[in-house]
């Protein structure tokens, strides 16, 4: 009898366990701050520049070069904004650089779904579509950001899913060829990720998601992404919120609304100097 008894009554601490730890992972939830730096390359043009002429420009730009983010999560959705009081501080303005910055994110990783809201020249779009899947390569290489022990993982990633919100004039001189939307597709970027499984949780800053662990370090391109501070609730779930405001469209057909734009400017530039 008693060993009858002893049985359900581990088999009851099981069953208390299993369901604390359940709703402890749906609850679980919290904030990160991450830090965006990235290298300023100015090109044959910058070659002419005096070192004085290039800490001038680097000043100039320092609100594009230098942005603080902000990632708030719970166990499926997280949303991610830009910190707009660093360019407060750095006195720098950038208003050309403005248009085309990344605008509040949502994500719901459950369900794929991205929204952000994005403003363009006085217009507000609403851009509404699928998250990227990413094809992560995982590492055994490791190393210590703050009280986090992180995992390496690297992937290859289309550039116009990095930068559907952004423009570049050679975006502008590749209109004419008719395969320029399947070029921007075929150029792939090296993405090395770090991520920690201290934080079970599938988030990430940006574009980037997917991994067994939070994101804390992100490096692409010229620019690093890097979590500075991290703060875990495990009580009641954050609610997020998703941007709801502008012209509904997808991330392909903004991109080349912003393109279509630029075209049109460039042109009746050109027709008012000829």
């Amino acid at each position: 009898m008693k060993s009858a008894s002893f049985k359900i009554l581990v088999f009851t601490l099981i069953l208390f366990l299993i369901s604390n730890s359940s709703v402890t992972a749906q609850n679980f939830n919290g904030k990160a701050i991450y830090v965006s730096k990235s290298k300023m390359e100015l090109g044959n043009w910058g070659a002419r520049l005096s070192e004085a002429q290039k800490k001038q420009v680097a000043a100039r730009l320092k609100n594009r070069l230098e942005k603080k983010y902000i990632l708030a999560f719970n166990k499926q959705e997280a949303s991610f904004k830009e910190d707009t009081k660093i360019d407060a501080i750095s006195g720098a303005t950038d208003s050309w650089g403005a248009y085309f910055s990344r605008g509040e994110q949502y994500k719901n990783i459950k369900t794929t779904q991205l929204i952000q809201s994005q403003e363009f020249y006085g217009k507000r779009f609403l851009v509404k579509d699928n998250l990227y899947k990413i094809d992560w390569v995982l590492g055994t290489e490791t190393k210590q950001i703050g009280a986090y022990t992180c995992y390496k993982a690297k992937a290859f990633i289309p550039n116009i899913e990095l930068n559907w919100y952004n423009f570049s004039w050679s975006d502008l001189r590749n209109e004419e060829n008719t395969d320029s939307d399947k070029k921007q597709k075929e150029n792939m970027v090296v993405v090395e990720a770090w991520y920690t499984s201290q934080i079970p949780l599938a988030h990430g800053p940006g574009e980037f998601w997917g991994l067994p662990g939070l994101i804390l370090e992100v490096n692409v391109s010229n620019t690093t992404l890097l979590c500075t501070e991290v703060t875990i609730s495990k009580g009641q779930a954050v609610q997020i919120e998703a941007p709801d405001r502008g012209t509904e469209i997808t991330k392909e057909k903004y991109s080349k609304t912003i393109r279509k734009k630029m075209a049109e400017m460039r042109n009746n530039r050109m027709r008012r100097r000829g």
